[in-house]
């Protein structure tokens, strides 16, 4: 594991105007409504010399099919996350050992008509839904869970009415 490298990732932590976050349930992901790892923030690669700030507009744009927010704020580390061994070779293509990721706090400016799943031919979630900040770590894949229990405390002054404005 140690020989493959990190794939370079941007993630999204969506706030609405309440103060809710945008999460999403994975459409290749059976029984996704209650498991942990069946809903989780939008994210996605980064292309070759893209900024992370571009990529992770770009990305929102992608996976939820929404351009309207902006940058609030930034996780101030990459941080990263190892795939479990059974996901190793399968997962992320089975080029990478998991990911080094640049999170970002943005503000949703649009209105909820505005988010569409089915803007891209291939899906990555059939459903999203607005969620409490403190809800994230439980939503998480084991993986992934030290990742989202970091966010929830570095983002929760965006985790309020109008913050971020």
């Amino acid at each position: 594991m140690s020989g493959l490298p990190y794939r370079p990732n941007v993630g999204a932590v969506l706030f609405n105007r309440a103060g809710l976050v945008l999460v999403a349930r994975r459409a290749d992901f059976p029984n996704a409504e209650g498991a942990p790892g069946g809903w989780q923030l939008p994210q996605g690669g980064i292309d070759e010399q893209e900024d992370p700030r571009a990529a992770v507009l770009r990305e929102l744009a992608e996976e939820i099919g929404t351009d309207r927010a902006e940058i609030i704020g930034e996780h101030p580390e990459w941080l990263t996350y190892d795939l479990p061994p059974a996901l190793l070779g399968r997962a992320l293509g089975g080029r990478y050992r998991g990911q080094r990721q640049r999170w970002f706090a943005l503000r949703f400016l649009g209105e909820d008509a505005d988010i569409r799943l089915d803007a891209d031919p291939h899906p990555e979630f059939d459903a999203w839904r607005w969620s409490a900040l403190a809800e994230l770590p439980a939503l998480a894949v084991g993986f992934k869970r030290a990742i989202y229990d970091t966010l929830a405390a570095s983002f929760a002054r965006f985790a309020q009415p109008g913050a971020g404005r």
